[in-house]
């Protein structure tokens, strides 16, 4: 019967979906591609604008000539760079007076995802001043139009500069969750992969798993379209064909680029049919043990694929023949199994740990729950997990 409305619940999101009123963010790609910013904001009369970031990011100087360009147009800026990894309601309100106090007029998010769903967040508490961060979680809470938003990733994984979703955490209760809505999508996004070239090789596989685990999530749930399989496979093609070369070879710009677009078409993918149980799971791991979200994933995904079972092997074997790794004369499951056997080969060739350390017994069933309650009834998976198989899941990514 729950499962039933499950179902019900994702096909009416489903056939609502065609006709939301869908944007996709001005795209501004290329190397050095970020000296065009400071004309853009300008042509959109804006003189005051939040930069929300991150202290690693100020430290490395990544923002040092974009700043000078900001200045040279005369847009003054003021700089948030608290943002932790999985951001609180604390980095919120407190970039949020910093916006409020110098009558900003636009943000700019610079950096990884934290600081993109910071920013989103700073929007959303802007234009819904009447209403917490807690009392906009879920679906369709905020409904109005945010300042203009422009997203500048310096990772290629989370695809947060082309997605509907700002994920937070509670400090207090160690819960992690999303606000969704149509109006968080940036007005524009920046991929430049000069600003990708620093990243340490552990980050670069971190955030590129990131990214696959969005376009496979997206690919093998039920709520997928023609569009969305189209940019969940060009997506995997890239990862596939440029990720490990970015890992050993991080000054190679053009396996960068191929990365950013990647990050940027499984965004498009999973923000318009969602994740899964890879996400569910995930999010706990961050809120409890503050746990890298793209790590997370990495080294959930192939226990969630392989748990779904035959319920996937179609899906899988799809994007494995598009990835140049399945054979066409093989059956759909053989296929399938050699998908998820590459997932796990690419996360060992780039150091990715097979198990999580940190996750204490105590605390499974709690996160078991969050999880359940996160997936279902939203996530269109393509099997509905239940407490026990959530409670099977964490025992075999914990060490």
């Amino acid at each position: 019967m729950y499962n039933a409305y499950c179902r019900m619940y994702q096909k009416t999101f489903k056939l609502v979906s065609p006709f939301l009123p869908w944007r996709e963010p001005e795209l501004i790609e290329g190397n050095n591609c970020l000296d065009k910013l400071p004309d853009i904001i300008k042509q959109k009369d804006i003189s005051r604008i939040l930069i929300v970031t991150d202290s690693g990011i100020t430290a490395l100087g990544l923002m040092d000539g974009l700043l000078l360009n900001l200045q040279k147009r005369n847009i003054e800026f003021y700089i948030y760079d608290k943002t932790v990894p999985n951001p609180t309601i604390t980095n919120i309100e407190e970039a949020l007076e910093v916006y409020i106090s110098n009558n900003c007029q636009g943000i700019l998010a610079f950096g990884g995802g934290s600081p993109m769903d910071c920013a989103k967040g700073v929007g959303a508490r802007a234009v819904r001043p009447e209403k917490s961060i807690s009392q906009l979680k879920g679906q369709f809470k905020v409904r109005k139009e945010l300042p203009p938003l422009f997203a500048v990733p310096t990772t290629a994984g989370t695809g947060s500069e082309a997605t509907v979703a700002a994920v937070i955490t509670d400090s207090r209760s160690h819960e992690k969750y999303a606000i969704i809505d149509l109006c968080l999508i940036p007005h524009y996004a920046v991929l430049d992969p000069m600003l990708t070239i620093k990243l340490p090789p552990h980050i670069t596989a971190a955030t590129g798993m990131d990214a696959l685990t969005h376009a496979i999530e997206a690919y093998i749930g039920r709520s997928n379209t023609a569009e969305t399989r189209k940019f969940s496979t060009d997506a995997v093609r890239l990862i596939y064909d440029n990720l490990y070369e970015t890992y050993i070879n991080g000054e190679n710009l053009e396996v960068r680029a191929h990365m950013q677009k990647a990050a940027y078409l499984a965004g498009l993918a999973f923000t318009r049919s969602y994740v899964g149980n890879v996400h569910a799971i995930a999010h706990t791991l961050g809120g409890f043990y503050s746990v890298p979200h793209g790590l997370a994933n990495a080294v959930i995904l192939p226990y969630v694929l392989e748990h779904y079972g035959e319920a996937v092997w179609g899906s899988l074997a799809e994007l494995a023949l598009a990835a140049n790794i399945g054979d066409p004369e093989a059956s759909a499951e053989e296929n399938a199994k050699s998908f998820i056997g590459s997932i796990k080969s690419l996360n060992q060739k780039m150091g990715i740990p097979q198990k999580v350390g940190k996750i204490r017994e105590s605390d499974i069933p709690v996160m078991a729950e969050r999880a359940l309650k996160e997936a279902n009834p939203l996530y269109p998976v393509p099997k509905i997990f239940g407490r026990n198989d959530m409670l099977k899941l964490y025992q075999m990514i914990k060490e």
